[in-house]
């Protein structure tokens, strides 16, 4: 208590000016409409700026609960579209998904680590097999496909990028029924190769690569990249196609993982010789 009074005492000079100098204020401010005016569009001004920057905040502290939810829109859209594509009898009228009519599922996951600077890489994701991943799902993003499920444990699952030497997809050029195989050469991790592309196939520089009909883990049409360059093999008479991804593989956060649920059957088909019954 006696510091306060000693500090009163100390400053009493300034104290009291302040004090005059609001009192002042105040009898001008009431006694003019246009001081009036002033005055209230500066605290106007001063409180909106500080609810301003206080939203602004408070906003920037909500944006990964914001984008969980974009997320999950995201996720639905897509199995929407995806299923809507492969089952084109069946309407959908509204965002839910009918299990009994889909041949896909998907789930969202994030990516915890990724590489994409070695000769073979590999992608580890936040979901497992207690979230119903298993091996062999395919993985994509909002930009084009990323790798295929390699195995998984409770709560990680472990992603064969398509930037590893043993990557080998099923691909085609759009709009056509042409088809090859997607590998990398461990070069760059921007670009990928699409090779077994006959030299009777028209091509151009620019034309769009996606997932091709005859992979059992991917559904058909998902984005790859864009023809960068191609080159003739002669001895081969097909073409060696540098593909340049759609997605910046150095820079991933989320990710699709898709499943689909007549890939048993039809690898259970295919595993039969000619003959079998």
């Amino acid at each position: 208590m006696q510091q306060i009074i000693n500090f009163i005492i100390r400053n009493k000079n300034l104290l009291l000016y302040l004090f005059l100098l609001f009192i002042s204020l105040s009898f001008t401010i009431q006694s003019h409409s246009y001081h009036q005016s002033k005055f209230f569009s500066s605290a106007s001004w001063f409180s909106g700026g500080i609810y301003n920057t206080t939203n602004g905040i408070s906003s920037y502290f909500n944006l990964e609960q914001e984008n969980e939810k974009l997320v999950k829109e995201n996720m639905l859209l897509r199995n929407i579209l995806i299923n809507k594509e492969y089952n084109l009898n069946a309407p959908i009228d509204s965002l839910t998904i009918d299990t009994t009519n889909t041949d896909f599922t998907i789930v969202s996951a994030k990516i915890i680590k990724n590489s994409y600077s070695l000769l073979d890489n590999y992608i580890t994701l936040d979901k497992g097999s207690s979230d119903g991943i298993t091996q062999d799902m395919g993985v994509i993003t909002p930009d084009g496909i990323l790798g295929i499920v390699e195995n998984t444990t409770e709560k990680f699952s472990r992603i064969q990028s398509i930037l590893n030497r043993r990557s080998n997809l099923n691909a085609k050029i759009k709009n056509t029924n042409n088809f090859g195989s997607l590998i990398w050469n461990a070069k760059d991790f921007s670009t990928v190769q699409l090779i077994d592309i006959p030299r009777r196939v028209p091509i151009k520089v620019g034309d769009t690569i996606l997932t091709g009909a005859s992979s059992s883990i991917f559904p058909e049409n998902i984005p790859i990249g864009v023809i960068k360059k191609f080159d003739l093999d002669i001895s081969k008479s097909s073409y060696s196609i540098d593909i340049t991804l759609f997605n910046d593989m150095s820079n991933i956060k989320n990710v699709y993982i898709i499943n689909n649920l007549n890939r048993k059957a039809i690898e259970e088909l295919e595993s039969k010789n000619p003959n079998g019954q």
